[in-house]
C-alpha cells in the first residue's frame, strides 16, 4: 500500500488501513450463514421502517430536500433519485421512529446507516447482491466495533454515536462494495473523519436532527468512498492520530483499539446486532417490559404511590434528566427518550408501538401522572454499555412493594427475535406507511434475491 511520510503508527501499519485490508478481502460466499442471515434481515427491517415513516413530515421533507434525478430509490417515494439524496431520505426514514436495530455494546443503529448507503449506491453503479452483501458487511462490522473503541465517551462529548461512527464504517462498505483497492478503501476511511458530525441536544426538544444523522451519515459514506475512488485523499491515521477521530469526539476516555481489530473477519459481532420489539431508544426498552410485566400482574395505576427505576450513570443525562422534563415530554418523539413516558405508556397499553408516541398520546393527562410517578437510582454495578437492562421497584398505596427485572434487552443477543417475528414487523410497518400486503411481499422477496446475489434493484419500491 502506497504510504505518505508521517503516516505511520507505532505499530507500522494505522488502524485504518487495517480495517481497509479487512473491507477489501470480505468473500460474500465465505461469511458465517448466520451472519449473511443477518444482513438479509437488516434490509427487510430497514425497508420496511422506510416505508412506515414515508408519510411523516420529517421523511416528506428530507424528499423534499432532494435535488437529484439518478437510478437510487427512496423507498417508498416516487420517482429515483441520485445516490446521495436516496440515502440521506432512506436514513432518516428508517431511523426517524427510533424502531430501527441497534448494538447493544455502542449504542449505535448499525443498519439505519449502512443498508441505505450500500443499496443507493449499488442501485447508481448497477452492482450485484454479492456486492451489497459485501458492502453491509464491512460497514456494519467496522460501525459496531468502531462503537466500542471509547465506550460512552462520544455521548459525553454531547455527540451522537450513530453519526459519528456511521460516516467512515459506511465509506468502508461503499468502496467495499464498488470493490475499490485497501488503498482507496483506506482514503474513503480517512476522508469520512471530516464529513463525520452530529450532536445530542435534540434531546432537549425533541427536534428532528437525531433522525437526520443517520442520512446524513449514509450520505457522507457515498460521497467519501466516491471521493476516494477518484483519486482524493485523507490522513491514514484518522482514528489514532494526534488530531484525530477518537481525540475529536471521545475525548474524555482513552482509545482502547483492541475490540477494533479482535479476531476481526473471524469473529463477527454483526451477528449480535439487536432487533428492537419497540418503537423508542435503545435503553427504554427493557423497562416497557418490566412495566408490561407489572401491569399484567394485576397492579393498577390508581394503587401505585411511586416506581423507582434502577439504571445506569450512561443513562441519566439522557434518558431521565431534567426528570421534570421527561415526566411531560413536550411531542411524542421526545418520549421515545424518557424512560418515565415509556414505563407509562408500557404499563398502560401493553405495547409501544407508532401509536404510543404521537404527539396526542404523550399530551395525555392520565399517562403524564403515572409518568411523574417514575424516578430513578443510579446502580454502579450496571452492566451498561456492554448490555442493557431494565428494573421498576412498584410501592403500592397500600405499602406493599412488587418488582420486575429483565437481565436483558428482548431482540437482542440474549433474546433474539426470530426471523419470522421481523417479517412481521417489516408487514406490519408496510401496512402502517399505507402499502397493500402484496406490495410489502413483492419487496421483501426482491430483498431475498439481493441478498443471494441477484442484481440491486428496487423499482418497485418506488411510490
Amino acid at each position: 500500500m502506497a504510504r505518505r511520510p508521517g503516516a505511520e503508527s507505532e505499530a507500522g501499519v494505522t488502524f485504518a488501513e487495517k480495517l481497509a485490508e479487512f473491507a477489501a478481502g470480505i468473500r460474500p460466499g465465505q461469511l458465517p450463514p448466520h451472519a449473511r442471515e443477518t444482513i438479509r434481515l437488516l434490509m427487510i427491517d430497514v425497508a420496511g421502517l422506510c416505508v412506515a415513516a414515508r408519510n411523516t413530515d420529517y421523511a416528506i421533507a428530507a424528499r423534499g430536500s432532494a435535488v437529484s434525478a439518478g437510478r437510487s430509490t427512496a423507498i417508498g417515494h416516487a420517482g429515483a433519485f441520485g445516490p446521495y439524496d436516496a440515502a440521506l431520505v432512506n436514513g432518516t426514514a428508517a431511523h426517524g421512529e427510533d424502531y430501527d436495530d441497534t448494538f447493544e455494546g455502542g449504542p449505535v443503529h448499525a443498519g439505519a446507516v449502512i443498508v441505505p448507503a450500500i443499496l443507493a449506491a449499488a442501485e447508481h453503479r448497477s452492482l450485484s447482491g454479492d456486492a451489497v452483501v459485501k458492502g453491509i458487511a464491512a460497514g456494519i462490522e467496522l460501525m459496531c466495533r468502531m462503537s466500542l473503541v471509547a465506550p460512552q465517551a462520544t455521548h459525553k462529548a454531547c455527540f451522537h454515536p450513530t453519526a459519528i461512527f456511521g460516516a467512515p464504517a459506511a465509506a468502508a462498505g461503499v468502496a467495499a462494495a464498488l470493490d475499490l483497492p485497501p488503498e482507496k478503501i483506506v482514503h474513503a476511511i480517512a476522508i469520512a473523519g471530516s464529513l463525520a458530525g452530529g450532536i445530542i441536544e435534540y434531546l432537549s426538544d425533541g427536534s428532528s436532527t437525531k433522525r437526520l444523522h443517520a442520512g446524513s451519515a449514509a450520505q457522507s459514506g457515498i460521497r467519501a468512498a466516491l471521493l476516494a475512488e477518484g483519486g482524493f485523499t485523507g490522513p491514514l491515521t484518522v482514528l489514532e492520530g494526534q488530531h484525530g477521530f477518537y481525540k475529536a469526539f471521545a475525548p474524555s476516555k482513552a482509545p482502547d483499539f483492541a475490540p477494533l481489530l479482535n479476531r476481526l473477519g473471524t469473529d463477527w459481532v454483526l451477528e449480535t446486532v439487536a432487533f428492537k420489539p419497540y418503537a423508542c431508544g435503545t435503553m427504554t426498552q427493557p423497562y416497557i417490559d418490566c412495566a408490561i410485566e407489572l401491569a399484567r400482574s394485576g397492579v393498577r395505576a390508581d394503587d401505585i404511590a411511586g416506581m423507582v427505576c434502577e439504571t445506569a450513570e450512561g443513562y441519566v443525562h439522557r434518558l431521565w434528566e431534567p426528570l421534570a422534563f421527561k415526566h411531560a415530554p413536550p411531542n411524542g418523539y421526545a418520549g421515545k427518550f424518557s424512560i418515565p413516558y415509556c414505563v407509562a405508556v408500557g404499563f398502560a397499553d401493553g405495547k409501544a408501538g407508532f401509536e404510543q408516541f404521537t404527539d396526542e398520546r404523550v399530551a395525555d393527562p392520565e399517562l403524564r401522572a403515572l409518568a411523574a410517578k417514575v424516578s430513578y437510582v443510579v446502580n454502579p454495578n450496571d452492566p451498561y454499555p456492554k448490555n442493557f437492562t431494565g428494573h421498576i421497584r412498584a410501592t403500592l398505596k397500600d405499602g406493599s412493594v412488587r418488582e420486575a427485572r429483565k437481565p436483558h434487552m428482548r431482540g437482542g443477543a440474549h433474546e433474539p427475535l426470530s426471523a419470522h417475528e421481523i417479517l412481521s414487523k417489516f408487514t406490519d410497518n408496510a401496512r402502517f406507511g399505507g402499502w397493500q400486503p402484496g406490495k410489502a411481499a413483492a419487496l421483501a422477496e426482491a430483498l431475498d434475491r439481493i441478498a443471494v446475489g441477484g442484481p440491486a434493484d428496487l423499482t418497485l419500491a418506488r411510490g
